[in-house]
């Protein structure tokens, strides 16, 4: 462990302020030290956020930049985007149109945290408890934001909306002992878990009740239609979809220039899945890919075999993986189906980080709902993408970093998620190199991906920027070889979180551009295994701050 330097402190100091304000963030990385208290999603709670990311950034900027290394460039330049964003992010009322959500809005929080947070002695019971007592004052503080967002037009789209109600009331029609937040719980016996039970029942379901009745009531009737779901049609469109581009990527790109992206990438993609399906003896993409589609072989015949596959494919990376990296994380990765609960409005696989302290390990879930529909040649690279050598193998490293500050390792992803969604993507194509597709098919999956990841790039700029139905983002995913029910999920989620589907793409575009332009530079000298550690050695990163520091990074013998 290197010496912490000034930097280092500020960011320390940060991170530590931030768990306090954010305290189910410390939870989910193994720090419960806030166990007893939930987020302050008011008006001061915001602003309290954002004063201490403003003194952090006042406060790096006074150290002299002679002293400054590389890794305390990036961190400082990080401060500066966080309280940028935050401050911009006020500006534009953005917490508004945060308050409803079906992918994680505050219907989602507890039956999360309960899962990280542990419950089995007497003393932490008692925290659990508290936390839950917690819960209505946070979620009827939600609930305002979602009425002045009504008042200000700035509200979600009517099937954002939609879905949220369909998903409180799914939960709050489940018998009280088979509730998700009592049944998760990690408590020590019966006893226990009936404290929790009456909590719920006394607590939380009023207070669920109370928004629920918000939403139905107040909210839906102010949301837009299917044919104007985008951020295009509320006031100021325009620029909180600028605000959104840059958060998730650091980026600043206009709707055009996505779309036009998008379009290009898409064709290449299509023209690689063409000459594949030929090479099969199919004169088309759609006839290969019905013919895969309806092979038996092709199909998990329960939830458990979806799971089994992934695992052993997980197995099968990790095994590979030394040929083109020189580090490897230290944390495992399991494989868990995605809880009946939320498994219809969830994406067909996501990845949670492992604890910081190590007592959890990395947790890949895979959606087994419309089993039929999930086929394992579209399993094979989502696992690549989201475990290894994917996202697992870039966070767990971030995490597990003997150097790097806790805010690096741990809060990067407050400043976007392009360089951690891109390199996702680029482990897809990764794993076709180092031959971990088992045939054609699973090859025709992984293209199917690239195609899907440009066509996020034309349907969420379509959407939020150009004034695209719901029905025509669907269609466009339906081209790419998505089913109908991936299709309509995946389109929800982009009209859910504007910006987000474009990490992607950009992300793994920047990635590939720089290994390019390195082995262009260094020819046969190039290390690709020295590429990949210093690609991910540093954290997640800006993607401007990866492409002017990495060509240093990289040189020939150096890894």
């Amino acid at each position: 462990m290197t010496e912490p330097t000034a930097i280092d402190a500020v960011a320390a100091r940060l991170w530590e302020d931030l768990l306090a304000l954010q305290p189910t963030v410390a939870t989910m990385y193994g720090d419960h030290r806030f166990d007893d208290r939930l987020e302050d999603p008011s008006e001061a709670g915001r602003a309290a956020v954002r004063s201490r990311l403003d003194r952090a950034v006042a406060e790096a900027r006074a150290v002299p930049d002679a002293t400054l290394g590389t890794e305390d460039r990036i961190t400082r330049d990080m401060l500066v985007i966080a309280a940028d964003l935050a401050a911009r992010e006020e500006e534009l009322g953005i917490h508004e149109l945060r308050a409803v959500n079906h992918m994680d809005g505050p219907q989602q929080l507890l039956p999360q945290v309960v899962g990280w947070q542990p419950a089995e002695t007497p003393e932490g019971l008692e925290t659990l408890l508290a936390r839950l007592r917690a819960y209505p004052a946070y979620l009827d503080a939600v609930g305002e934001t979602a009425r002045e967002g009504v008042g200000s037009g700035l509200t979600v789209s009517r099937i954002v909306a939609a879905r949220t109600i369909d998903q409180m009331r799914g939960m709050l029609a489940v018998p009280l002992e088979e509730a998700v937040v009592v049944g998760a719980a990690r408590v020590a016996d019966g006893a226990a878990r009936e404290r929790v039970a009456e909590t719920v029942r006394d607590v939380v379901r009023p207070a669920e009740q109370r928004y629920l009745d918000m939403l139905e009531t107040v909210y839906l009737p102010a949301t837009r239609d299917d044919d104007r779901p985008g951020l295009c049609h509320v006031p100021a469109g325009g620029s909180l979809y600028r605000y959104f581009v840059r958060s998730w990527t650091t980026l600043d790109m206009e709707a055009a220039e996505i779309h036009r992206v998008g379009l290009e990438e898409y064709a290449a993609i299509d023209a690689e899945r063409l000459a594949l399906a030929r090479a099969e003896g199919f004169d088309s993409v759609e006839a290969y890919r019905a013919a895969v589609v309806a092979d038996p072989a092709n199909r998990a015949a329960s939830r458990e075999e979806l799971v089994a596959r992934a695992t052993e494919d997980i197995g099968r990376a990790m095994a590979a993986a030394p040929a083109v990296f020189g580090r490897l994380p230290v944390s495992g990765c399991v494989v868990k189906p995605v809880e009946e609960y939320r498994e219809k409005d969830m994406a067909f696989a996501f990845y949670y980080p492992p604890a910081a302290d190590g007592t959890r390990p990395g947790t890949y879930y895979v959606n087994t709902y419309d089993l039929p529909s999930r086929n394992y040649h579209k399993l094979a690279s989502t696992t690549y993408h989201e475990a290894v050598p994917g996202h697992h193998c870039q966070i767990s490293l971030e995490m597990e970093h003997p150097s790097l500050n806790a805010f690096r390792r741990l809060g990067s992803r407050i400043v976007g998620g392009a360089f951690v969604e891109g390199w996702g993507l680029y482990a897809e194509r990764l794993a076709d190199e180092l031959g971990l597709y088992r045939n054609a098919a699973e090859r025709l999956g992984m293209l199917d991906a690239q195609a899907w990841r440009a066509s996020r790039l034309i349907v969420d700029s379509g959407i939020h920027g150009l004034g695209w139905t719901r029905q025509q983002g669907i269609d466009q995913l339906l081209r790419t070889g998505l089913s109908q029910t991936d299709a309509v999920i995946e389109t929800d989620r982009y009209i859910s979180w504007p910006g987000q589907a474009l990490c992607y793409m950009l992300g793994m575009r920047e990635i590939r551009r720089l290994r390019r332009e390195l082995e262009a530079r260094d020819g046969d000298r190039f290390d690709l295994r020295a590429f990949h550690d210093q690609v991910i050695g540093h954290g997640s990163l800006p993607l401007a701050t990866l492409a002017a520091a990495l060509p240093d990074w990289v040189r020939p013998g150096v890894g």
